[in-house]
């Protein structure tokens, strides 16, 4: 029988000694303003080596190893850019730490499911739904870490930046640290974790932009909640709801609800498409993977530029209308290159290469059909439609036109670097949809500017 005292340590199932290594982070959390930056850094070099040469016998041994490294990556880069006029705020080293110190990791954000054949379904859905739940208070603990310990700088050493801005940055941080965790990486999570979050904060804390807290939350909580019905339908994973969540968030304070609602029909034509033929399309190998369930990188390919042109919307509003445009013409790409592929993979005929207009096998990269460009015009007119009825664009002729057309040059935009690029492996599909989308945004932009 195995001794109790030599069975080994397995990383994140034990709760021993989870108290006293809380009780430590709070207190480097607390002595922080009164410490500065300078003796914080070495007190955390100091807990660095000590943990790292002590041995293994300490309980979430890695995971503490992990935090306190870095802790002290983050007080580094903290030191030696506070020279430099973009310089690393002490207080968001602080909040990214709260981030990754709350809770345990293995516990929140994950995708598992561990219930035993033998368990019923109604088991497994209530294990699941308790995860959703306990996922959205950990969440919430999260954003209050984060403001708390930010907080906690800003007033000792009578910072002068708004608990507004404090809160907004926090929020944001907590999302993005939930983001990462959910994220399958080789990376530890409590480096992956704090690092991500503390970097999207120090992004977003130079544009010194903030809202007031309850339309935060209200954002916050509406975004979250549309990308948890997308995980409830089947539509999207973990991954993906935590980066609609943040997208959702960022767009709406940035630039507005409609711009989010705009981007939301993209999800929403996308995820109903896939599954159109989607029994067809599996028999001939083109459908999407893991039964179209789309998942982070899904997300950020096809959203990253409208996620650019929405905070450019609210940093820039001087020049709003090319970027107006421009948002349009990004999210009709996205969605007529969707409708383009999901559709016009079921044409009966056989696409031909757009390169070479010879014909090739349905779902190859580069292939094109009428029925799949159709596909593309009604996805990108049905964008430029909508975001006139959102109030998005104020002229119904210039709206349709010139979404219409980004929307279609960008998808065929992406087909030519399908058919180039990622058929020599030096892009993937998503790098294409990023590409895509930007070129999208670039032509409904010009075109505005032409017509204008």
């Amino acid at each position: 029988m195995m001794n109790r005292a030599a069975r080994p340590f397995k990383s994140g199932n034990s709760f021993h000694g989870i108290p006293v290594m809380h009780t430590l982070y709070l207190l480097l959390i607390l002595i922080a303003p009164f410490a500065g930056v300078n003796l914080l850094f070495l007190l955390s070099i100091i807990l660095f080596l000590g943990l790292r040469f002590s041995g293994n016998s300490l309980p979430n041994y890695r995971d503490v190893i992990s935090l306190s490294f870095s802790l002290c990556l983050m007080l580094f880069v903290s030191l030696i850019s506070g020279s430099f006029s973009y310089s690393y705020p002490f207080y968001i080293v602080l909040a990214a730490f709260a981030v990754a110190a709350v809770g345990n990791h293995k516990t929140s954000f994950s995708e598992t499911d561990p219930v035993s054949d033998f368990q019923s379904r109604r088991s497994r859905i209530k294990k699941k739904s308790f995860s959703m739940i306990w996922s959205s208070v950990f969440l919430g603990i999260r954003i209050l870490a984060a403001f708390l310990a930010a907080g906690w700088i800003v007033y000792w050493q009578e910072l002068s930046v708004s608990y507004n801005l404090v809160f907004f940055i926090a929020v944001i941080g907590a999302v993005t640290g939930s983001l990462f965790e959910s994220i399958p990486s080789t990376i530890d999570k409590n480096i992956s974790v704090p690092l991500g979050a503390g970097m999207t904060m120090w992004i977003f804390e130079e544009f010194r932009y903030w809202v007031p807290p309850e339309k935060m939350l209200v954002a916050l909580a509406f975004s979250f909640f549309l990308g948890l019905l997308a995980y409830r339908a089947k539509i999207a994973d973990v991954s993906a709801l935590l980066s609609a969540a943040l997208l959702g968030v960022l767009i709406i304070v940035f630039s507005g609800l409609s711009w989010f609602l705009l981007l939301l029909t993209f999800f929403i034509l996308g995820g109903g498409f896939t599954r159109y033929k989607y029994a067809y399309k599996e028999s001939i190998g083109i459908a999407q993977a893991k039964d179209g369930i789309r998942s982070y990188e899904n997300v950020f390919s096809n959203s990253t530029a409208a996620l650019v042109l929405a905070v450019a919307y609210g940093v820039f509003h001087e020049h709003s209308l090319p970027i107006i445009y421009a948002y349009m013409g990004t999210v009709a790409t996205a969605t007529g290159d969707t409708l383009a592929s999901e559709i016009g993979t079921t044409a009966k005929g056989r696409p031909r290469m757009i390169t070479t207009l010879k014909l090739s096998e349905p779902g190859a990269d580069g292939a094109v059909s009428s029925l799949g460009e159709f596909a593309a015009i009604f996805g990108s007119a049905v964008i430029g439609l909508l975001a006139y009825m959102l109030g998005v664009s104020n002229d119904l002729l210039l709206s349709v036109l010139i979404t219409t057309a980004g929307g279609f040059m960008g998808t065929n935009i992406d087909s030519l670097l399908g058919a180039t690029l990622q058929k020599r492996g030096m892009l993937s599909n998503s790098g294409v949809n990023f590409l895509a989308t930007f070129a999208g945004a670039g032509v409904s932009a010009i075109l505005y500017l032409l017509i204008t």
